[in-house]
């Protein structure tokens, strides 16, 4: 009697955890969004800081990638390399107003969304900007029109994408590309420029809300999964219990 219970109660547990709730999350792709990176010793680094907080040095280069990614660990680097000297050489330098090289890659057509294709057309540019700019108003600048969402989340920049923000994909909707040197950027701007920081907001900040925000709407199986679990066992201490009286 007591090996039959314990079998009946593998079963319901096995079950449960096989639920869609649980399937549905282990395809989750991640977040389609913009990443903001900014210049570093030899390349691109993840900024600390969201382009509404961050205020560049002149000489500066941002840059904005748009792809589909989990987190900052596996964010796609913007592909043109960060380079002061060719975007701004025909930019003069003015007294109290800086120079922010501004670079932007609308990522593949694997990242975007359905029924859109990145814009050919170049987006990067220098911006001269008063020396007290963001990285907000430089890529202002040189990129309109930007589109935010009501959470003062960077939702566009030239008009790319149309429609959507910070969305979950899952893996049955995109196929995220492996792309070399993308992975492992700094880890402190939150799961990635995706929807970046607008007037009210930073990137790092704006993103993390993404991220919690989209994750919000998918209950998943937090709850049920633990009352599945508590139910299934309840059941099986009762049988127990009644196995044991009728011993």
């Amino acid at each position: 009697m007591t090996r039959g219970w314990l079998t009946a109660l593998l079963l319901a547990l096995g079950a449960v955890l096989a639920a869609p709730g649980l399937a549905g999350q282990a395809q989750a792709a991640g977040y389609r969004y913009w990443s903001f990176w900014q210049s570093g010793g030899s390349g691109w680094a993840y900024a600390t800081q969201g382009p509404a907080t961050a205020r560049p040095a002149d000489g500066t280069v941002d840059g904005y990638r748009f792809s589909v990614s989990a987190d900052s660990q596996d964010a796609a680097k913007p592909r043109s390399a960060p380079s002061f000297a060719e975007l701004c050489a025909d930019t003069p330098a003015r007294p109290g107003a800086k120079r922010v090289a501004v670079v932007i890659d609308f990522g593949t057509g694997a990242d975007a969304p359905a029924g859109e294709k990145p814009p050919s057309a170049r987006a990067s540019g220098c911006a001269s900007v008063p020396s007290d700019a963001t990285s907000a108003e430089a890529l202002a600048a040189v990129a309109a029109p930007l589109r935010y969402n009501a959470g003062a989340l960077l939702c566009a920049i030239s008009g790319y994408p149309r429609t959507g923000c910070g969305e979950q994909v899952s893996a049955g909707d995109q196929d995220v590309p492996a792309e070399p040197g993308t992975s492992s950027p700094p880890t402190g701007q939150g799961p990635g420029g995706g929807p970046e920081g607008g007037p009210g907001g930073s990137s790092g900040e704006a993103a993390e809300q993404g991220a919690t925000a989209a994750e919000g709407t998918d209950e998943g199986p937090s709850v049920g999964l633990f009352a599945g679990v508590a139910a299934v066992l309840a059941l099986g201490g009762a049988a127990f219990w009644q196995s044991r009286r009728r011993g």
